[in-house]
């Protein structure tokens, strides 16, 4: 059991939290959530021993083992797959080289009787009743049996880990955790940069495999199928539920809706004693019961409503001019580096107003093929934009294109042209940049502000084919929301790549399926399509 006591993080005059406490059981899965800047991350953090709270701690009990992983992967480009998952046994073959180095100085060394030696042999008898305590493991087998299990060949495991995406290290990443058997994993947005069936997969594992959890997400469906437990980070505290996440939401507007009635008779009462004090002050016959409700007024603890934090990110698409009847017309694509083939013969034809999703595996080609509909890229065969298209692209490292050294305001200031140079400071207060937030530095801003800023660049000029890849990492529940409303308005052509489920439903009325060197064109929605492949995707990547 970890008890968290009394946490506060204050810097630079200003409280990001303060009094939190809550415990971690065996086997609790916990969604910890809140607003981007609510302070989940540093909570975590705390928790992880990567950093310090300025008041309260941490009681890990000594033989706990704690696994964490972090938004941004820390693997090194200079580690092979198998070298980098071997980590999880660094302890073991530190004290095993420590052991071997010290048996060869001891064969080396005749000063039998001297205090040197001595020393030497009492610290090779301890390393070695700690050694040998040990469960007698093949470590290099089981690093090979994770590695298979999460999907390597035996051939990736001396590649580097550069040579893979995103979704790959996270696996790598994931075999650590797996071969350290921890008490408790840490997850700081685990799903962001990997695939559908990868993110299933993960849910499989957390749920059936995994003791303790506690996760950062904003994919509301990953964060209701894994967890029985929510603590909500907003306005400084912390609320704990018993529940998923969507179960938690329920409970909580339930309960604000008993504190409200509650304090509106409480008030009643109040005013209701106020004017008997008032009408009565100084009539001799009526001193005591005035006294006497004075008294109880002073004493009476008034019920507190928990605060909502209502500030939201506001979007709104604006008109664009007419495109032609077929924005996108792809027909006998192929695209090859070197030997190794994307995909060959794709066709695609995207209809003026259709709102289409493209889904598959990380490197199965469906940024490739976003970026030969941009002519970005040559390809063999045809790839045309429609008559009087304007395309709005958002791309997956689209906030990390943004210029460090400018500020906010400079940042939209750059590409606003016309009238709306003049309403600047509603724009970003529309997007949750108010007062001096104008002012920072891009350099300072956290993941989920990059984005709401690249996505007010993206919105200043009209468009009429929008191709968003992966908008929603780094971005809260409550901006997906927003930005999910916005693009149901959309009245242009949308193509959509995302691994988020809740925010795909109800999105799109055609999929485009990239798998096997093959684009695969499902007139269904993505809600069907997801549904029906399910339980496969469960089968296929099932440890």
């Amino acid at each position: 059991m970890i008890t968290v006591d009394n946490l506060a993080v204050e810097f630079s005059g200003t409280t990001l939290f303060s009094d939190v406490s809550f415990v971690i059981n065996p086997n609790d899965k916990i969604a910890l959530m809140g607003k981007n800047g609510a302070g989940k991350s540093t909570i975590m953090k705390i928790v992880a021993g990567k950093q310090q709270a300025t008041r309260g701690h941490v009681r890990v009990p000594n033989d706990a083992v704690i696994a964490y992983l972090p938004q941004h992967l820390l693997t090194e480009d200079d580690a092979t797959v198998f070298e980098e998952a071997a980590k999880a046994f660094s302890h073991v073959f530190t004290m095993r080289d420590e052991m071997e180095r010290l048996n060869k100085e001891l064969e080396t060394r005749t000063d039998y009787e001297s205090d040197a030696y001595m020393t030497i042999i009492e610290k090779v008898s301890e390393l070695g009743e700690q050694y040998y305590a040990l469960e007698d493991v093949n470590y290099d087998a089981e690093v090979e049996k994770a590695l298979k299990g999460l999907g390597f060949k035996p051939e990736d495991f001396t590649r580097l880990t550069k040579e893979f995406s995103g979704g790959w290290r996270m696996r790598i990443e994931l075999a650590k955790i797996l071969l350290q058997k921890p008490d408790l994993i840490l997850l700081d947005e685990p799903t962001n940069h990997i695939d559908i069936e990868s993110v299933i997969w993960l849910e499989d594992f957390l749920v059936n495999k995994a003791n303790a959890v506690m996760v950062i997400s904003h994919d509301r469906t990953f964060i209701d199928n894994i967890t029985n437990r929510t603590i909500e980070v907003t306005m400084g505290r912390i609320y704990d539920y018993k529940a998923n996440y969507t179960h938690y939401l329920q409970l909580r507007e339930e309960r604000r809706t008993h504190q409200i009635k509650a304090y509106q008779e409480q008030q009643k009462f109040i005013a209701d004693n106020k004017a008997f004090i008032e009408r009565f002050k100084g009539t001799f016959s009526k001193t005591n019961q005035v006294t006497s409700r004075e008294r109880m007024l002073e004493k009476l603890k008034i019920i507190e409503v928990d605060e909502v934090d209502k500030s939201a990110l506001k979007l709104r698409f604006p008109p664009a001019q007419r495109s032609g009847d077929y924005p996108v017309i792809v027909e006998g694509l192929t695209k090859k580096y070197g030997d190794h083939i994307v995909f060959q013969n794709a066709n695609m034809s995207i209809k003026r107003g259709e709102k289409v999703s493209f889904v598959g595996r990380n490197g199965e080609g469906k940024s490739t093929m976003i970026k030969a509909i941009l002519g970005e890229i040559e390809v063999i065969g045809k790839c045309n934009l429609g008559h009087n298209v304007q395309v709005g692209y958002f791309a997956q490292n689209q906030a990390a294109l943004l210029d460090n050294s400018l500020t906010v305001f400079q940042t939209v200031d750059e590409v606003a042209k016309g009238d709306v140079r003049t309403g600047i400071k509603n724009i970003l207060g529309r997007f949750m940049f108010k007062g001096d937030d104008i002012d920072k530095k891009v350099s300072v801003l956290s993941g989920g502000e990059k984005t709401r800023l690249a996505m007010v660049k993206l919105l200043l000029e009209p468009v009429n084919l929008l191709i968003l890849d992966e908008p929603t990492n780094h971005l809260d529940l409550k901006s997906k929301d927003v930005l999910k409303e916005a693009l149901l308005a959309f009245d242009g052509t949308l193509i959509l790549v995302s691994h988020d489920r809740d925010f795909l439903q109800g999105l799109s009325e055609k999929v485009f399926e990239f798998k096997d060197q093959r684009v695969i064109e499902h007139f269904e929605t993505i809600d069907a399509f997801l549904e029906r492949n399910r339980i496969k995707n469960i089968a296929e990547i099932n440890l």
